[in-house]
């Protein structure tokens, strides 16, 4: 089983109310068990929405408000779906730079474009388990079908 982020496979669930659909995850995992998540949609935080960055360990918003809570509570339960199934999961796809997915590199959050390293907070908990994290950019360049 493949864990990816919905708005990889064309669920609008992105910040901004559309998605981040994306062909090379889409074949990757076709003819897979896959797990669609969006920690943010399961933190019933609304599509549209301002964006938010990962500042340290807070998430704002571009407006200036703490969602800290509420991102860390979706990517909870997110988590909780994974490891009901934790010894199916093969690896996961998720959207680069997000404060939820992103892994390796995400905005800084000052709203500027600016990567800096670190991961989003789901991300961060499958590291943390031991589940190879992908972006839909190392999904473009071939990661193995059976990692």
């Amino acid at each position: 089983m493949i864990i990816v982020s919905a708005c990889l496979l064309g669920r609008n669930c992105k910040y901004d109310g559309g998605n981040n659909g994306n062909e090379a995850v889409k074949e990757l995992v076709r003819g897979c068990e896959v797990l669609a998540v969006c920690p943010e949609t399961a933190a019933a935080l609304p599509a549209p929405r301002e964006p938010s960055e990962r500042r340290g360990d807070r998430i704002v918003s571009r407006d200036g408000k703490d969602l800290t809570d509420a991102f860390r509570k979706g990517a909870e339960a997110c988590f909780a779906r994974v490891m009901e199934r934790r010894n199916e999961i093969e690896f996961a796809v998720l959207k680069a730079n997000s404060p939820s997915c992103g892994s390796g590199r995400i905005y800084d959050g000052t709203f500027t474009g600016r990567l800096v390293p670190g991961s989003g907070v789901f991300a961060e908990m499958l590291e943390e388990e031991g589940v190879p994290v992908y972006t839909e950019a190392d999904a473009e360049n071939g990661v193995p079908e059976n990692e």
